[in-house]
């Protein structure tokens, strides 16, 4: 069986965040990069070509939200499905405006939830 690993970047600020993240997609048998500063975004799509994107709303001093209509506007990256994450945002009524995300989680996150959230994303696009 050719079983390719699905490929997610999360991007968050925090990196002991970041670093949960990482073990726990990794454990669940994903490939996962991380991205502790947005501005880089563009420069590690195009590197590492993700199959998702995990991003958070509060970035520093960038709005995930608009780093998630960016993605979206991009002829080459618009297809990635986005899954923004947040602990102080909720997004359900921005969600179907254009350049919005495939999905939306708050912080903090049930694991199983995440999860799933990522498998019905990866399977839909």
């Amino acid at each position: 069986m050719n079983f390719e690993m699905r490929k997610i970047l999360a991007v968050d600020d925090d990196k002991d965040i970041l670093e949960v993240l990482q073990f726990i997609l990794e454990d669940s048998g994903y490939e996962v990069d991380t991205l502790s500063d947005g501005h880089y975004l563009f420069e590690k799509i195009k590197a590492n070509e993700p199959d998702l994107i995990l991003l958070d709303i509060m970035l520093g001093n960038l709005d995930g939200r608009q780093l998630c209509k960016d993605i979206k506007a991009r002829q080459e990256t618009h297809d990635i499905p986005v899954v923004l994450i947040s602990a102080s945002h909720n997004v359900s009524a921005s969600m179907n405006q254009s350049g919005a995300p495939d999905a939306f989680i708050a912080k903090p996150f049930d694991i199983n939830e995440l999860l799933d959230t990522i498998k019905g994303q990866l399977a839909a696009a």
